[in-house]
């Protein structure tokens, strides 16, 4: 046996043990609320627009979809500091990060990222339904190519939008009694949402515009420069219209309304007192964003449970 595969295969010591920890970014649930929070919209409309399902049934996948998007966000961040390792150095925000000072090697870290996907691999054919399975199949080399975007291209978020919203689909997909998909309905809301992205992922990015400028790095943010607040406005304002268009086409009433417009008047109110050169500013933005989607969350289910009293249908 090689000495490169007897140190692959050697049992982990503690400080690689908590490498891995920080690759999966256990101890921040940022990754796990930005793609579940999609996905519990469509639990919530499907369950609004079926009166067949059952709280029960929805609050199951809920939480069944809570862990598996636990699983995808410590993947991506994983395959994400594998392959950006180098630029990683280079940054004085992430330069402390786990390959970077030398925690774990490389090598390991793919054996930990291979290890992950036969899991998830295995959960998604367990857990999962056929069409949300192809879905997520679909979504999966987005996994890959998001951490390359910086390297040649300024929409990285875009890629990021794209894979973070699947769970739009998918979510209805496993909740729903029929095994027709609604796009009218779904497609606006999952193109919100990677407006959403979008909003956020641009003023996270300036966090790092100083180093991304001296090694040649491209972001959004650089993109968009001093109008920045502007171009996220209007993503924000788009995604806000598309999500109430959305929510409209599925029948929702008033509650939900008011819990969009209640995250609208939150995110717009914080983004227009944002100084995209402050990095506080620009982290205490990011950190909003679980609670303007728990907001939006709450509105469908405060309205989908309100329809079902109103009108004499089980809960």
């Amino acid at each position: 046996m090689s000495k490169r595969l007897a140190n692959l295969i050697a049992p982990p010591s503690r400080e690689e043990v908590n490498a891995c920890w920080e690759l999966c970014r256990l101890n921040n649930n940022m990754g796990c609320w930005t793609t579940w929070i999609p996905t519990a919209w469509a639990l919530a409309m499907v369950y609004h627009a079926q009166p067949q399902i059952s709280g029960a049934a929805a609050l199951t996948w809920a939480a069944k979809y809570f862990v598996l998007c636990s699983g995808i966000k410590s993947l991506i961040m994983t395959i994400d500091d594998i392959l950006d390792h180098d630029i990683d150095a280079l940054v004085v925000r992430t330069k402390s990060r786990a390959i970077p000072r030398g925690a774990i090697s490389l090598d390991r870290a793919w054996l930990f990222f291979g290890i992950q996907v036969v899991l998830g691999i295995y959960l998604a054919r367990t857990l999962l339904d056929p069409v949300s399975c192809r879905f997520a199949a679909i979504a999966a080399p987005l996994f890959v190519i998001y951490p390359t975007c910086k390297r040649w291209m300024y929409f990285a978020p875009i890629t990021l939008g794209l894979m973070f919203t699947v769970g739009v689909f998918m979510g209805w997909s496993t909740l729903s009694l029929t095994n027709q998909l609604p796009y009218e309905i779904l497609v606006p809301i999952y193109i919100g949402g990677c407006c959403w992205v979008w909003t956020y992922e641009t003023i996270y990015q300036h966090m790092d515009k100083v180093d991304d400028i001296k090694i040649g790095i491209r972001s959004s943010a650089l993109l968009c420069g001093r109008y920045t607040i502007p171009i996220c406005s209007a993503t924000a304002i788009t995604f806000f219209s598309l999500l109430m268009y959305g929510g409209y086409l599925n029948g929702h009433g008033i509650p939900f309304f008011v819990g969009v417009l209640l995250a609208a008047v939150l995110l717009l109110s914080k983004l227009l007192r944002t100084n995209v050169d402050c990095p506080g500013d620009c982290r205490d933005f990011f950190l909003q964003t679980p609670l303007i989607g728990q907001i939006i969350v709450g509105g469908f289910v405060a309205d989908a449970v309100i329809a079902r009293i109103s009108n004499g249908i089980a809960l």
